[in-house]
Formats: C-alpha cells, structure tokens, sequence
C-alpha cells in the first residue's frame, strides 16, 4: 500500500531522445557494464508525464534531477531543457547537473551551469576501478588528481553541491576529498552500492560508510537497491537502509526513486511503500525528514506551490 506522506524524490532522471544525445541509451548499449544488467526497457523517452504516471498515487511534492549522462557537449543543453520542463509540469524544483572538473574549461562550465536558477549541484563521476581488487589511485580524473581536486574546490565558490557516484570500495578516498572541502556539501548517491551481500561483503561496505559518514558534509540517499540477475528483496534491503541509517542518522538521509532505472526491479508506488515502511518503528518526525524534509533542506527547495 502506498502511504499517504508527502514525498520528496532526491533523485531522478528524465530524456527525450528526440532532443538530446544519450550515447548509453542509444548507441552503446552495454548490459555487462552497467550495474542491473540488461536494461533495454528503458532505452525510450521518459517523459514528465511517464514520471507522473510511474509515481501514480504517490504524493510527490518536488523532485530533483540528476543529470542522466546526456553527451558531454550537450551538458548546459540538458540543464537549459529541464528548465523548459519544469515551467511546463512543474518539476523538477532543482536540477544536479553536470561538469568536469579536470577539464581546462571546467570553471566555465561551473559557472554557466551555476547561472540556471534551480541548479543546485554538479554530478560529475571521478575515474574509478573496476574492482576493490584494482587501484587507479592518482590516476587523471580520480578523486587524488591535482586537476580534479582544483575543480572540485571550485563549487564552493559558486555554491554548489556534490553528487558523490562511486563503487563503495572507494568511499574512504571520497571522505578525503569531504575533508578537504568541509564546506562544500555533499550527497552520496545510491547508499553507496552496497553490491556485495555476503556477511563479508557488507562488513566491508559497512566500514567504507563508516569512514565516509564521520565526515559532517555528507549525507546519503536512501536509494537503488537493486542487484545484477536478482529480484527486489524487501528484507535483505530493509537491513541496508537500517544500517546506513544508523551510519549516518536520520537527520542526513533522504528518499530518492532514481526512476526509470529502479522500475527495472520494482514499481514506483511498491518502491515507496517499501522504504516508508521500513521507517514506521521510528518517530514521525524522523520519518518526514527522510522522506520529504531532509530532502527539502539539502537542496534549497521551496515548494510552494507543491507539484
């Protein structure tokens, strides 16, 4: 059953494939890189009206869109047709865009980008490793390169927030960067992949957030549980969000759908009545944070009117 709470989504995406270039959706189509496998069924438009339709009865209140891996040279075109969107539906009410840090035009990027009014951050992923087995340590575009580093400490000056996407084996070299920068704010995005399930596995993706959470900065959406060839799991993704919970506290968390690709595994409605029900032991007020306030406060959004 879907509750009747007001919801914001921390985290979603939406394309026209008719007006921009997604390479990964329309041309390079690779189900063993990305992390669900096969997700042809989602290489079409998702639309504003595909949104509202997913989330049916659900009571979202705002929404905000994290850049979907438009081509690189269409970066400030996705932000600029997200406005267009939101003038027309009314969402999304902020926008996490996209620039490279490392690049010789990365602060003129930042700053055209930071010029829209509901920009609210950047996501921009470092290089990482395919493996904890594999380091790529102080390569170009990690999180130790001089380049990156000088680029990533420019969204403090332009007041903009970081979208953290990486494996979870490399959360303690994101906590370095958190405490470089302890006044850029930051969200880590998909409770840190906790892909590995075994005991071992989540005793070492449990010590990661660990390390990552004792950093003031950061928070972390409560979002992406699914797994590569294996249906959505209410009780093995129940113990994830209780325990990055209580890595984190309540008071940092937030709900994100990340929609369409979370409606590979599970339905929008299904999908936040799973997670508001995994909060109902805890006070009601902890509950609103996480689901809608948190959520609110992070991303500067005033919704009035609601969506």
């Amino acid at each position: 059953m879907t509750p009747a709470l007001p919801i914001v989504d921390a985290h979603h995406h939406l394309w026209d494939l008719s007006r921009g270039h997604y390479p990964w959706l329309q041309e390079a189509y690779d189900p063993e890189a990305f992390f669900l496998g096969d997700y042809r069924a989602i290489c079409r438009d998702f639309l504003a009206t595909d949104y509202r339709t997913a989330a049916g009865p659900c009571e979202v209140v705002a929404t905000v869109h994290v850049e979907a891996e438009r081509s690189r040279d269409q970066q400030l075109a996705e932000t600029a047709w997200l406005h267009e969107v939101h003038a027309q539906h009314g969402f999304p009410n902020a926008v996490v865009a996209h620039a490279w840090f490392d690049r010789p035009d990365s602060e003129e990027q930042l700053l055209a980008q930071s010029r829209f009014p509901l920009v609210r951050g950047i996501r921009s992923k470092p290089v990482t490793s395919a493996s904890p087995d594999h380091s790529v340590k102080g390569q170009a575009g990690t999180m130790q390169d001089e380049a990156w580093l000088r680029g990533f400490s420019l969204l403090e000056k332009y007041g903009l927030r970081w979208d953290l996407r990486v494996p979870a084996w490399h959360l303690p070299e994101a906590a370095e960067v958190a405490a470089l920068f302890p006044k850029v704010p930051i969200v880590l995005n998909h409770h840190g992949f906790a892909w590995d399930r075994s005991e071992e596995g989540l005793k070492r993706w449990r010590g990661w957030m660990e390390t990552l959470a004792r950093q003031e900065n950061v928070h972390v959406k409560l979002s992406e549980f699914g797994l590569r060839g294996r249906p959505w799991d209410l009780q093995e993704n129940a113990r994830i969000v209780y325990e990055t919970i209580a890595i984190f506290g309540w008071q940092r968390c937030m709900f994100a759908s990340n929609f369409p690709v979370a409606g590979l595994r599970i339905s929008y409605p299904d999908l936040v009545g799973s997670v508001a029900g995994m909060l109902t032991h805890l006070p009601g007020h902890q509950q609103h944070a996480m689901m809608c306030a948190n959520a609110l406060r992070f991303y500067a959004i005033d919704v009035t009117p609601p969506l």
